[in-house]
């Protein structure tokens, strides 16, 4: 069987699919450019790591993972039901929030349908919406690199089947404050479905003008799911856990109905729960991330004025783990560079922004050791 006759059988909108860009692994830079000490700065990852608790809970699953896991995930609703309020009946589960958009999109999508959402993009807000036929409607940031209100407001007034809203934005950082979430609420049409990806969650309450999405949800006629994941601030990215907090137990159920039944192992339920009861090593790392993405924005600043190293250097507003800088030249050869250096971020390769690289905030070490290499990079 040969690949065109392989690619003719194919969904026709599968065939045009970008690859998600999930960027490279240590293993991969070790090999290309023969460094051994690499600083991860690509993915958004918590430099932190899990707590004590959930390293415990892990060891701790060895002796039953000949068993299925739990396909309700069910101590770990409860638990989340408990601390949010939230009846357990309206929280779903999957192997990290990017599952739950991919379920949305086959619940809800068929060919020819509307999705809304920002750009630049989170690969999977436009990937798995492509995958079920949809057309996708991509919506400029302002000029400050922040959200377009006005773009917003009139793009989910023509009733998108699904906005995907991204609070805190991700590549970007920045943030819907409560009045601006309030008009787009007011603006979107009962029959779409609003799906605030709150990923960044935790990082982002560290502002206060930051909005109780939930709380402002609650009033909303219409189905809406907010998404968060224990990847970020929580320190579970290798175990791949998120959950949904839905308006009602019907648009669970419809969920349900095509998640796959076991979507979260054994050790990820037992470590997210582990996490989640040690709320307290969760907000020690957030601070302390917080701190040090002022700290780093304070740095490259200083270098970016008149006559400086960086002149002319752009940083998009940020309350997440991550910074979005704007370059002012192509991103390649600057990635390059650190990458023979063992620094390893994320350059964007949307059109429009190839000027652009996101960078993760690291430990304190880290976050220098990218300073000195991209000052090393630009002088290359």
């Amino acid at each position: 069987m040969t690949n065109s006759l392989v690619a003719s059988l194919a969904r026709a909108q599968v065939r045009p699919l970008p690859a998600y860009n999930a960027g490279l692994s240590n293993e991969a830079v070790r090999a290309r450019y023969g460094v051994t000490d690499i600083a991860r700065l690509a993915s958004n990852e918590n430099p932190f790591g899990a707590s004590a608790s959930v390293r415990r809970a892990i060891a701790e699953v060895a002796d039953d993972v000949g068993n299925y896991p739990d396909a309700n995930c069910t101590a770990l609703r409860e638990a989340i039901a408990g601390r949010t309020g939230l009846p357990a009946g309206r929280l779903v589960f999957g192997d990290g929030s990017e599952d739950l958009i991919k379920i949305l999109c086959e619940v809800f999508l068929a060919p020819g349908d509307l999705v809304v959402t920002q750009r630049p993009v989170f690969g999977l807000h436009e990937i798995y919406p492509k995958m079920m036929g949809a057309e996708v409607e991509l919506l400029e940031l302002n000029e400050e690199l922040g959200f377009d209100l006005g773009a917003w407001c009139a793009a989910v007034a023509k009733a998108p089947k699904i906005a995907f809203l991204p609070n805190p934005s991700n590549p970007v950082g920045c943030m819907m404050d409560a009045a601006q979430f309030a008009q787009v609420l007011e603006a979107t049409p009962a029959n779409t479905v609003l799906v605030v990806d709150e990923a960044y969650y935790e990082y982002a309450l560290h502002d206060d003008d930051y909005p109780d999405v939930l709380a402002m949800l609650e009033a909303r006629v219409g189905p809406w799911i907010v998404l968060r994941t224990f990847s970020k601030a929580w320190g579970l990215a290798g175990l791949r856990v998120g959950y949904g907090m839905a308006d009602s137990a019907e648009l669970v159920g419809l969920m349900d109905k095509v998640r796959s039944p076991f979507n979260v192992n054994m050790a990820a339920q037992r470590a997210a729960l582990a996490a989640w009861n040690d709320p307290a090593h969760m907000r020690s790392g957030v601070a302390t991330t917080v701190a040090l993405r002022e700290d780093l924005r304070r740095q490259l600043l200083a270098l970016a004025g008149p006559g400086q190293p960086l002149q002319g250097l752009r940083i998009a507003p940020s309350v997440a783990n991550f910074l979005f800088l704007d370059l002012g030249r192509p991103n390649g050869p600057v990635t390059e560079a650190l990458l023979r250096q063992g620094v390893i971020v994320k350059p964007w390769k949307e059109p429009g922004f190839e000027h652009f690289l996101r960078v993760s905030i690291g430990t304190e070490g880290d976050n220098a050791r990218f300073v000195q290499a991209l000052l090393a990079a630009l002088e290359a």
